[in-house]
């Protein structure tokens, strides 16, 4: 479905702080209202590819995103007392069906505002780092915006985490994924 029109699927950048909120409150905020969605833009840029290779394309995007969510994250906590909930170290992409997704190709080709929150009833899966992945995230979070200035040896570290498969969570399983973590 194009961006847009109907239901659009998004793949929202989140934290695990974040997937608290959407289970508690049944509904979660995007930062920014950003997501990243399989759009017009995103189509040209790559030649072949059908929409399933497209969409893995958009929730790499987003799960890079969340790395910049949790080295947000990390730089409040270091800022403050650093009694923030130690949770893990972990990407989160939610995969939801939205309204209204506006394209912003002024950031990037994947890139969509939000019209409004996540709800929980709109999410169609939630994708979330394993534990073995912790170590090469959190390395990832400390050089990320190096590796967005070309830091070679940055790229390399983040190239580490990304090599990390998203483990798929369906929305009933939400509540049981948060109690064990």
């Amino acid at each position: 479905m194009p961006v847009g029109k109907g239901k659009t699927r998004v793949y929202v950048p989140a934290t695990i702080d974040m997937l608290q909120r959407l289970v508690a409150d049944g509904e979660v905020e995007a930062v920014n209202r950003t997501a990243f969605a399989v759009t017009a833009a995103l189509r040209e840029a790559y030649t072949s590819g059908d929409d399933e290779e497209l969409a893995e394309v958009a929730m790499a995007e987003a799960a890079r995103a969340s790395l910049r969510l949790l080295a947000a994250r990390a730089d409040d906590e270091s800022a403050t007392d650093g009694s923030a909930e130690d949770l893990p170290v972990r990407r989160v992409v939610v995969a939801a069906d939205v309204e209204e997704a506006t394209p912003r190709p002024d950031l990037d080709d994947a890139v969509v505002r939000l019209a409004a929150p996540v709800t929980l009833k709109s999410v169609a899966s939630v994708h979330v780092d394993l534990e073995g992945a912790e170590a090469d995230v959190a390395r990832a979070v400390e050089v990320i915006d190096a590796a967005d200035m070309g830091d070679e040896e940055a790229e390399f570290v983040l190239g580490d985490a990304e090599d990390h498969q998203l483990a798929w969570y369906a929305t009933q399983e939400l509540p049981f994924l948060l109690e064990l973590l």
